[in-house]
């Protein structure tokens, strides 16, 4: 158990059966009284974010929230099938879970898994990608110095910005916490 006194920012606690992520903490003590807490907790089931206020002698619990290693194998009716990289074992995360960035989802690969009481509830995205671009307009000759950007849809069917110098089959990195184009990458 955590004292009020113990939280800081990127803690997780548990709350009611739920795990909250600490986004902000401001510990306060007022003389001859008792220390106040007050915090914003993000849901780490939902997303919602929350002020909260505690004073005394309170005492907060950790969350049993852990990360493993999985290989994204395929899609179905069930949801998204992984395949634990330690024990082998197949488990579902539900569509629900992974939301709108199922486009950064590439079968094969492997992805960290956020677990709360061993259950998936998030998947922590790579900071950024390599996709193939498959449609965009072609760049005008002379057009690149003025450095300017045209639309490029990627083989995950997300569209981007590009620079104007950036062609059909070539490889660019994506930030997936922006989804903005960063950079041409060479094909190895």
């Amino acid at each position: 158990m955590y004292s009020l006194g113990e939280i800081r920012v990127g803690h997780v606690i548990e709350i009611e059966g739920t795990p909250f992520l600490v986004t902000f903490a401001n510990h306060a003590k007022q003389a001859r009284g008792s220390g106040v807490l007050k915090i914003k907790i993000k849901n780490l089931l939902n997303g919602s974010v929350i002020p909260k206020t505690f004073q005394g002698n309170d005492k907060l619990k950790p969350a049993d929230v852990g990360y493993i290693k999985a290989q994204y194998l395929y899609k179905d009716s069930e949801g998204y099938q992984f395949l634990h990289n330690e024990t082998f074992e197949g488990f579902v995360i539900a569509d629900d879970v992974v939301g709108d960035d199922n486009i950064f989802l590439i079968e094969g690969h492997d992805y960290d898994i956020q677990q709360f009481d061993e259950k998936p509830i998030s998947i922590n995205w790579p900071i950024n990608m390599v996709f193939e671009i498959v449609s965009t307009p072609p760049g005008v000759k002379g057009d690149t110095a003025q450095g300017g950007t045209k639309p490029a849809e990627l083989t995950n069917g997300l569209t981007v910005l590009v620079p104007l110098f950036v062609d059909i089959g070539e490889n660019v990195r994506i930030d997936t916490r922006t989804r903005q184009y960063m950079e041409r990458v060479q094909k190895s």
